[in-house]
């Protein structure tokens, strides 16, 4: 099976118009942006694009909007977060019709489920579709927590072929290693931890920041992966102040936020969240400016 969970992948954000509807013309210029910046792919659905916003009629055409616009110069892969197991099942499947390449299967939402059901989901999720599936383990955020042993006991399910580590702990990507070699490629899932990740030996970055500076994350993480660690260092230090805000509750504002101040999309999005106000605005628009101001001279070139 062919690998597309590689490089960087920026969790692309889903446009919307003022009123909350969804524009996917603004998401197709946005798409095109990240491609001529050199991204490998992308991830549609994630958090920063808003799934659990959006109706299945919604996310369908979210994807078939992807799928055209790229037109088979980068894979899409589609986040699958739905409340139970066949709700995801069927939703892989509409993905699949939609065109989509591969899945990012996260545990069932809302149920909080432990190591052994989470095992179930995702082995009964593989085995009814054959997408590529990355899993998507994010202990802070979902509190299932899968540990080296459970990727050991999924193994055997052949499209289960990667992981998105988001446990914020960098040391299980040698433990991953340790244990399994190379049976699963293994994916940052956490901006603040992008160089740490790739040096251990992630193999991609599904990266939120990529959506408001692809030029920056593309050749940063070409430093990191072509032993030129200095200068990428030197780069990882400029972004670190808005690597941070991946991390925070309202990630999808302050990234929309950074991207509209960066001119890569719009700030709106759907109630229950709302655009930012007050100090918490200018926060974001501080550190982003700060990153203007001081942009690396490659991309002020661009």
């Amino acid at each position: 099976m062919t690998s597309i969970f590689h490089g960087v992948i920026p969790a692309l954000m889903t446009e919307m118009h003022q009123d909350g509807a969804l524009d996917h013309e603004a998401t197709s210029r946005h798409l095109e942006s990240c491609l001529a910046a050199g991204v490998n792919g992308f991830v549609m659905l994630g958090t920063l694009g808003e799934n659990s916003s959006l109706s299945a009629d919604e996310k369908d055409a979210v994807v078939r909007n992807a799928v055209a616009t790229v037109n088979g110069r980068a894979p899409i892969i589609a986040g699958v977060a739905e409340y139970t197991t066949d709700l995801a099942i069927a939703t892989a499947k509409r993905f699949k019709a939609a065109g989509a390449d591969g899945i990012m299967a996260l545990p069932t939402m809302v149920y909080q489920q432990d190591a052994r059901e989470g095992e179930h989901h995702f082995r009964t999720l593989a085995r009814n579709t054959d997408l590529p599936i990355m899993i998507y383990n994010n202990r802070p955020a979902y509190k299932l927590d899968l540990l080296p042993e459970s990727f050991a006991a999924l193994a055997d399910e052949k499209n289960i072929v990667a992981v998105k580590e988001s446990s914020h702990d960098s040391r299980r990507i040698t433990d991953m290693i340790n244990l399994l070699g190379n049976r699963f490629e293994i994916v940052c899932g956490v901006d603040d931890l992008m160089l740490e990740n790739v040096l251990f030996g992630a193999v991609g970055w599904v990266s939120g920041l990529t959506n408001s500076f692809p030029r920056e994350s593309v050749e940063m993480y070409r430093l990191a992966t072509t032993g030129r660690t200095a200068e990428a260092l030197e780069l990882y230090r400029w972004f670190m102040p808005m690597l941070h805000l991946d991390v925070a509750i309202k990630l999808v504002q302050y990234i929309k936020l950074v991207n509209q101040l960066a001119g890569e999309g719009s700030e709106w999005v759907r109630p229950p969240r709302l655009p930012l106000i007050g100090e918490e605005r200018q926060k974001i628009e501080d550190i982003v400016n700060q990153a203007l101001a001081t942009r690396p001279k490659f991309a002020k070139a661009a």
